[in-house]
């Protein structure tokens, strides 16, 4: 009797240490980041910050956008110093997005996880918010809607393709949830719905009060679209969190990936401390402020250099290289197999812009008294419309393999030549002499 006891206790004192051993893993994110003193602290953070990043080799581009525009300014520099300034500043926010990105999901760390998801939405287009703000701004309403138009092209067309495409090099056919990413096409459809009417109604010149109608309607429309948005982040992260999560990965996932996910926990106990998150986001905004103010001020002198029109420019150039962060962590999460992840990033980001960032920018230009609105013109509602249609079409049955992505990325291709002769009349206005 007493033998069996003292089994019980030692299988009582087995288990116990294992749920004591549970905690434990979890918790190491709320350890004391100072706990081996601010030396080790700085040079964990610098380390984490400079370099496990390949981007990071982009990084001089930033004092050397600042030295160009300084030449710029001081009317030394020519017409095309601004070339320079432009070149140096786009390829400098294509690290500090990156960074941005990965200090936001280090955040999220240190939050349950509808905050998380909600720091992710707010931060996770912050660039393209920050870019759009300073043309505003200027008043460059146009490269405003072109910019985010193109944002939405190469995220649904380009970033989800390539992700298709390696993935299924990889694996012969991959799955993920469609009802989850059912539910972003379907928001998607009524952003275009709302995006649509405005040009309609130019081009069937059946507004009540001339362009003040289109205005009016796209405003009103904003606001609609913001409170899809919204609930469907309550859709996302509270009554519906199953449809987006990725519960069976653990399960499922090739033996040879434990590994990896073991190196990315140890990575995240050595992470840069909640406070620290902070001042980082915060340095890393102004930087890209910086630069996205270089971008918007020689946009014109950029175009003109490369013999390109500013609708190409605003449309393929600005978001691929403004995207190219999100472009690598889908490639990287498809080849991983983790699908629901990299379609989260792909069609998620799109939704995010579609539904939060465009209608944002539409009430802000109404604060800043600027008759911003959802008039994309024809062709380019035409291009948003098929796009979204195809891209419905691709993942309605929550499967995919490489030639799918194949066809998405072809897909974007042709709309890149399509942009490339496409001549915008709205900005031939803003700048007749320009090849807009």
């Amino acid at each position: 009797m007493s033998y069996c006891d003292s089994k019980d206790a030692d299988l009582d004192t087995e288990n116990l240490q294992f749920e004591e051993d549970q905690p434990l893993k979890k918790s190491k994110v709320t350890k004391s980041v100072l706990a081996d003193g601010w030396p080790a602290y700085l040079k964990r953070t610098l380390f984490a910050i400079f370099l496990t990043s390949k981007l990071n080799l982009l990084l001089p581009c930033i004092p050397l956008a600042i030295i160009s525009n300084w030449y710029t300014e001081d009317g030394t520099g020519g017409v095309g110093s601004e070339g320079w300034t432009f070149t140096f500043a786009l390829l400098g926010i294509a690290p500090l997005a990156e960074r941005l990105g990965f200090i936001t999901e280090e955040l999220a760390g240190y939050t349950n996880q509808t905050l998380g998801g909600l720091l992710n939405a707010s931060f996770g287009n912050l660039t393209e918010m920050i870019v759009s703000i300073f043309a505003l701004k200027g008043g460059l309403l146009r490269v405003v809607q072109l910019s985010l138009l193109g944002s939405i092209l190469s995220n649904l067309l380009l970033v989800l393709g390539c992700a298709f495409l390696f993935g299924g090099l990889k694996y012969k056919e991959q799955t993920f949830n469609s009802q989850g990413i059912n539910a972003n096409t379907g928001l998607l459809c009524l952003a275009v719905m709302g995006m649509s009417l405005p040009a309609i109604l130019r081009s069937t010149h059946s507004e009540m009060h001339g362009t003040g109608s289109e205005v009016a309607l796209s405003r009103i429309s904003s606001v609609f679209l913001l409170c899809i948005y919204f609930a469907y982040l309550y859709f996302q992260l509270i009554t519906h969190r199953e449809l987006f999560e990725d519960d069976e990965d653990d399960e499922e996932k090739p033996e040879r990936e434990d590994g990896e996910e073991d190196e990315e926990d140890e990575e995240e106990s050595a992470g840069l401390g909640m406070w620290g998150c902070v001042v980082w986001l915060g340095i890393l905004t102004i930087f890209i402020s910086l630069l996205s103010e270089y971008l918007v001020d020689t946009i014109e002198g950029a175009a003109a250099k490369w013999d390109m029109s500013v609708a190409f420019v605003s449309v393929i150039i600005l978001p691929i290289v403004g995207n190219a962060a999100e472009h690598a962590s889908a490639i990287i999460f498809a080849v991983k197999n983790k699908m629901d992840i990299s379609l989260g990033v792909a069609i998620g980001s799109s939704t995010q812009i579609a539904l939060l960032v465009f209608p944002f920018c539409v009430l802000l230009g109404w604060v800043m008294d600027q008759p911003m609105d959802l008039n994309l013109e024809v062709f380019e509602t035409s291009a948003l419309c098929t796009t979204v249609i195809i891209v419905g079409f691709m993942v309605s049955d929550g499967k995919s393999n490489w030639l799918m992505g194949l066809t998405l990325v072809l897909a974007y291709l042709i709309l890149a030549c399509a942009f490339l002769f496409h001549r915008d009349v709205d900005l031939k206005l803003q700048w007749p002499g320009m090849n807009a």
